[in-house]
């Protein structure tokens, strides 16, 4: 297992859903969990599905554009961050999309 060496904050941004959660009344029943991996800041983001549109979509109005790119982008290996648009987003916004073996 390799462990990942971080030296500034936005280096490495982990991002993670968790769900499905009991659907709320304004139908959300997943949560983005975003992490910087050197300042352990995190943010938790309300989503109604796990679609790739709706995980790029939140990630870019929520996440990028109150705290800029980072430089790597980690992520596990399900569906809405291997497709095309994920990676893509990552592509135009300079990021190096990554992946965990797992």
């Amino acid at each position: 297992m390799e462990s990942l060496v971080v030296g500034n904050p936005m280096e490495i941004v982990a991002v993670d859903i968790l769900g499905p959660v009991p659907r709320s009344k304004n139908g959300i029943s997943y949560i983005m969990v975003v992490t910087d991996y050197f300042t352990r800041w995190v943010e938790a983001y309300a989503l109604p599905n796990q679609q790739a549109e709706t995980v790029a979509r939140k990630l870019m109005q929520q996440f990028v554009c109150r705290f800029g790119t980072s430089m790597k982008l980690l992520s596990d290996q399900g569906t809405q961050f291997q497709g095309r648009l994920v990676p893509e987003l990552c592509k135009v916004l300079g990021i190096e999309k990554i992946r965990t073996t797992a």
